[in-house]
């Protein structure tokens, strides 16, 4: 399906913090756009409680007026502009500006925003795969436990150390040491049905993601790069182990040997997962992690796959970068740096 050729464009970015921010990351997409003619405009999004709201509205300008939504940023901005797209009817373009963009990625969309613009006027229109937590759309990850924590130990060393690399990996050993709280859930669904005592549940969209843990194979060389998990999400428990093992493990991520710790570690790709984390009945809330914004969210968990969650621009012919970039961490290995940028405050 190709998209309507002259359909205007909303392009919503991350404003960041100040006029500055702001400019430095519209330019690049302006100046793409203002260059090849298309009707476009930029919405610039102020994090904060009312991101959801300020999302909506634009999407349903869009809808109102034929447009496409742009969402431009990192994992967790479009990730948050994604989740109301779905099942407006619009079709959504992205244009990578964070740190890891796997999504991105996934798809082979150029992490230079102007070729990502160039992609998305020349693109083609196919359904994507997303997975969704009692009902909260994720485009690359959630989790629950160790990650989640991870994240609001970083929002706390920045608030006094400021944003950067070491402090983001400074906040992840921290939470590392400081003995994570070990999560008793109950898994049910397609055959699984067990209990299981985890420092984290952690569930994958993301085939890349995976690969570079060693936790599912690669391509043979000549081979195509999936972009989705043949139709399934993927998920990954860790054995209740020492800090120690609990490090050692975060490194046989980093190197990509995840797969041969068989005794540490419980990974399964299902379609749909029920999860009951043990004290959290009655509806009580447990914090989940999607895409790397905090969220909390009633018990029972209802993991599952949507297999045609949105209608996203990809470019042709599909290209998948053949190697990640070598400063990018893998699932286990992100925990000791930092996390994807361009997520909403």
């Amino acid at each position: 399906m190709t998209p309507v050729p002259d359909a205007p464009l909303l392009v919503l970015f991350n404003a960041g913090a100040g006029r500055h921010a702001e400019e430095d990351a519209a330019q690049p997409i302006r100046a793409a756009l203002e260059a090849s003619g298309r009707a476009f405009r930029l919405i610039p999004l102020q994090p904060g409680r009312s991101l959801p709201q300020q999302i909506r509205a634009a999407v349903q300008q869009a809808c109102e007026q034929g447009a496409i939504v742009v969402a431009a940023g990192g994992d967790g901005t479009i990730s948050t502009v994604a989740h109301e797209v779905a099942g407006s009817g619009c079709v959504l373009g992205v244009i990578p500006q964070g740190t890891f963009n796997y999504f991105c990625r996934a798809y082979g969309i150029s992490p230079d925003p102007a070729e990502a613009v160039q992609q998305m006027l020349d693109g083609v229109v196919r359904p994507v795969q997303a997975g969704r937590v009692n009902g909260r759309l994720f485009l690359v990850n959630a989790s629950l436990g160790l990650y989640p924590q991870v994240l609001e130990d970083r929002e706390s060393f920045k608030a006094t150390l400021g944003r950067s690399r070491f402090v983001a990996g400074l906040a992840a050993l921290f939470s590392l040491l400081r003995r994570p709280v070990q999560l008793t859930l109950r898994l049910s669904g397609e055959g699984h049905d067990s209990v299981r005592k985890t420092p984290t549940l952690f569930v994958a969209n993301n085939a890349l993601q995976l690969q570079q843990t060693g936790l599912v194979p690669a391509p043979e060389d000549g081979q195509e790069q999936p972009s989705e998990l043949d139709g399934r999400l993927h998920a990954v428990l860790l054995a209740p182990v020492s800090t120690p093992r609990l490090i050692g493990l975060a490194l046989r991520g980093a190197f990509g040997t995840l797969g041969d710790a068989e005794d540490a570690v419980l990974h399964f790709p299902f379609r749909q997962l029920d999860v009951q984390a043990r004290g959290y009945l009655g509806g009580r809330r447990i914090k989940v992690a999607t895409d790397g914004e905090v969220h909390w969210m009633r018990a029972p968990l209802r993991f599952e796959v949507d297999n045609d969650a949105l209608q996203l621009i990809v470019p042709t012919p599909l290209r998948v970068p053949a190697e990640p970039a070598a400063e990018e961490p893998s699932l286990l290995a992100s925990l000791l740096s930092p996390l994807p940028q361009g997520a909403p405050a």
